[in-house]
C-alpha cells in the first residue's frame, strides 16, 4: 500500500539537480581515490591509476572492481580489514560477517548513513525504535541505532529473539517504530495480540531480507507504514525506499553502478545487472565494491521529490549466495559443511517461505538414517538452523547449484 508521497527531507543533498551532483562528485572523487590507493589493499589494483584525473563515473567505470572474496582473502593474510580501512585499532568497532569477513564500524554523526532512510519512513524526534537487528559481533543493530541517532530518535537495543520480551517491552516504553528484518514484526505482533497487548507501532524501518507485498499489505492493514533500505556492513546504506514507493533512491554518500555480472562495464539503463557501489566514506574508501546483488536502473526521478538516482531494489543475487532469515548463507559455507562429515557426498541448501516466515531445506546425500547428528554443524557452517532432508546418494540434481532460492518476489 502506497503512503503519502511527499515528506520532510534529511538535508539539501537530496534535492540536487544533475549538475549540482555531477560537480559535487568531481570535487569528492580524487580524494576517496588518493585515500585509497594510500592503503596497502590497494597497492596492486590502483598503482597506475591517477587519483585527480577520476573525476566522472565514465573515468570511475574504468577502474577494477573489488569483490568481496578478495577482501577475505586479504584479511586471512594480512589481519583484520586487510589492508582496506586501516590497522583494527583505529576504529571505534570492528564486526564480523559471514566468512569471516571483519568490517569497521565509527560512532560519528550517521557514520551508515541510516538517518536519511529512517527519516523517509518519518521517524525522528518523539519517536521509540524497538531496533531488533542483532547487535552481537554483527554490525546491523549499531547502524541502525546510528541512524536512529541521528534523526533524534529514542532506541530500545532490543535484538533478537525473545518474542515475549519483546512483545512486553514494545506495550510497556510505548514503542512507536520498528527497525529489523521484514518478517520478525509480525511474529511481535502476533505475540502482543496473543498477550492482549496494544501496541503502538505505526512505522517500520525493515532491512535483511526480502519485504514481500503480502507482508507489507498485511502492516498496512495495521496501521503501520513499512518501508525497506538496502545496505550491507561494509558500505552502510546504499539505496533506500520512501513513501512514494516506486523504486529504491540511491544514497546521498555513495555512487552505483549497475554491471554485467563478472565484468566491471555497465549495463545499458534498465539492463539487470551487478551493483557495484563507491563508498565516499573517508574511514572505509571502497572503490568499485561488487555487492553480488542484481538490481537496475529505473528511468526518471521519484514523485517524492528525491532527485537522486532510483533502482528497482533487491532483484536476486549475481552468485548463488543467499539471503535467508537476514543472513547470508555463501556456496563456500556448504562446501564447508560437506568437509565436515565423510559420509556426506554433496549438499544442496533450499530457502523457501512458511507464511510470511523464511525457511531452510538442507538437503544432504548420505547413506546416513538419522539427520539430528548434523544438526550442529549446520548450525556452525551455516550460523542458521534449518530442518535436515537425507536423500540418496546421485539423487540431488546435476545443475551445479548448491543453494537453491525458491521464494517469489512477485
Amino acid at each position: 500500500m502506497r503512503g503519502d508521497t511527499v515528506t520532510s527531507f534529511f538535508d539539501t543533498l537530496e534535492t540536487r539537480s544533475a549538475d549540482e551532483r555531477a560537480a559535487a562528485l568531481a570535487e569528492a572523487l580524487p580524494g576517496q581515490i588518493a585515500r585509497a590507493k594510500a592503503l596497502p589493499g590497494y597497492a596492486d589494483s590502483l598503482a597506475e591509476v591517477e587519483a585527480g584525473a577520476v573525476t566522472s563515473l565514465d573515468v570511475l567505470a574504468a577502474l577494477p572492481v573489488l569483490r568481496k572474496s578478495e577482501l577475505g582473502k586479504a584479511q586471512a593474510a594480512n589481519g583484520p580489514l586487510g589492508g582496506f580501512a586501516g590497522p583494527a585499532s583505529g576504529h571505534a568497532h570492528i564486526f564480523q560477517s559471514p566468512g569471516p569477513i571483519y568490517e569497521p564500524g565509527g560512532v560519528s554523526h550517521d557514520w551508515w548513513r541510516i538517518g536519511r532512510f529512517l527519516n523517509a519512513v518519518g521517524i525522528g524526534q518523539g519517536d521509540i525504535v524497538q531496533n531488533c537487528f542483532g547487535y552481537h559481533l554483527t554490525p546491523a543493530g549499531m547502524i541502525f541505532e546510528n541512524g536512529a541517532r541521528a534523526v533524534g530518535a529514542t532506541v530500545g537495543p532490543a535484538g533478537t529473539g525473545q518474542t515475549e520480551l519483546q512483545a512486553r517491552a514494545a506495550h510497556d516504553i510505548g514503542v512507536t517504530a520498528y527497525a529489523g528484518t521484514p518478517d520478525f514484526l509480525k511474529v511481535i505482533l502476533d505475540k502482543a495480540d496473543q498477550m492482549g497487548l496494544s501496541l503502538k507501532i505505526t512505522k517500520a524501518a525493515v532491512g535483511g531480507g526480502a519485504l514481500f507485498p503480502s507482508l507489507r499489505q498485511e502492516y498496512a492493514d495495521r496501521g503501520i507504514l513499512c518501508l525497506q533500505n538496502y545496505a550491507t556492513a561494509d558500505l552502510g546504506n546504499v539505496a533506500y525506499e520512501t513513501p512514494a514507493m516506486e523504486g529504491m533512491i540511491v544514497d546521498e554518500g555513495v555512487i552505483v553502478e549497475i554491471v554485467r555480472p563478472g565484468t566491471g562495464d555497465p549495463v545499458a539503463a534498465g539492463e539487470v545487472g551487478e551493483v557495484v557501489v563507491t563508498s565516499l566514506n573517508p574511514d572505509y574508501p571502497l572503490i568499485r565494491f561488487a555487492t553480488g546483488d542484481l538490481s537496475a536502473v529505473m528511468a526518471g526521478e521519484s514523485p517524492c521529490g528525491r532527485t537522486n538516482m532510483r533502482i528497482k531494489g533487491w532483484m536476486g543475487r549475481a552468485d548463488q549466495t543467499t539471503k535467508i532469515k537476514g543472513m547470508f548463507v555463501r556456496p563456500e559455507q556448504v562446501a564447508d559443511l560437506v568437509k565436515r562429515h565423510d559420509d556426506v557426498a554433496r549438499a544442496r541448501v533450499i530457502a523457501d517461505r512458511e507464511g510470511e516466515m523464511d525457511v531452510m531445506l538442507v538437503q544432504l546425500e548420505t547413506a546416513a538414517t538419522d539427520g539430528s547428528v548434523y544438526e550442529q554443524s549446520v548450525l556452525d557452517t551455516l550460523k542458521l538452523r534449518g530442518r535436515i532432508e537425507l536423500v540418496p546418494a546421485g539423487s540431488l540434481p546435476n545443475d551445479g547449484k548448491v543453494i537453491e532460492d525458491r521464494r517469489s518476489y512477485e
